[in-house]
């Protein structure tokens, strides 16, 4: 009996992986390479306005904020959403055996190997300044970029070592039931230990060194932006 029950457990779940894909394999590579070729059109839609010419302030000297902010979500902007999800949508139906979630994930990998390197999307002409930890540049982060910088803080203090994003969300308040996601940073302090933000709202709080940042990739097209269907 317990032969019988394995035997017919491993065609139960034979029949679970889609039909001419093994459990695990890659999805197939006409399918990774038409994903490619429509998200390089969004980032050459994006990359249209820039680098964008960034003035310094301050002391410690950062680059401006609000300047740093319009040019990334300008970037986005430009990508015709609704297109670029319609498009991928199209690929994703035109592709057998393969889920949802297979095919997002490979998406997402695609927005993060073509990502554009902060010296192609910011120009300045002091070498000797820092870059902003605004909501929007981390929103738009890879998450493996500006590992082991060092964070300083608006008043020139140093308090420890860039260690990645996370997000959360949170509601607009008494007045309104909307809703938004809200992207900030984790550090690592003198001591070894991984500290958040005291500050939510991230404008001109806290910089890492441009020299340490320029090629480094530093704009990813947001998956969450789309809208995909088969």
């Amino acid at each position: 009996m317990i032969h019988c029950f394995q035997i017919f457990s491993a065609l139960m779940l034979t029949m679970l992986v889609p039909a001419g894909r093994a459990a695990g394999q890659e999805l197939p590579k006409a399918t990774r390479d038409s994903i490619d070729a429509v998200v390089a059109e969004a980032y050459r839609a994006a990359s249209a306005g820039l680098p964008c010419k960034i003035k310094g302030r301050g002391k410690p000297k950062m680059l401006r904020w609000e300047q740093v902010d319009r040019c990334l979500n300008d970037a986005a902007s430009r990508v015709d959403w609704k297109s670029l999800s319609s498009r991928l949508g199209g690929v994703l139906a035109a592709t057998q055996g393969v889920t949802q979630a297979e095919f997002t994930a490979a998406v997402e990998a695609s927005f993060s190997a073509g990502a554009l390197a902060f010296e192609k999307i910011f120009i300045t002409k002091e070498d000797n300044i820092l870059l902003p930890l605004t909501n929007s540049l981390l929103k738009f982060l890879p998450p493996d970029s500006l590992a082991g910088l060092p964070v300083t803080d608006k008043v020139g203090t140093e308090v420890g070592r860039f260690a990645g994003i996370y997000s959360f969300e949170r509601s607009g308040g008494l007045a309104t039931a909307n809703k938004y996601r809200l992207t900030l940073f984790q550090y690592t302090d003198r001591n070894g230990n991984v500290q958040s933000s005291t500050d939510k709202l991230l404008l001109d709080a806290f910089g890492v060194p441009w020299n340490g940042a320029r090629s480094q990739r530093g704009f990813r097209l947001p998956a969450d932006r789309l809208a995909l269907s088969p």
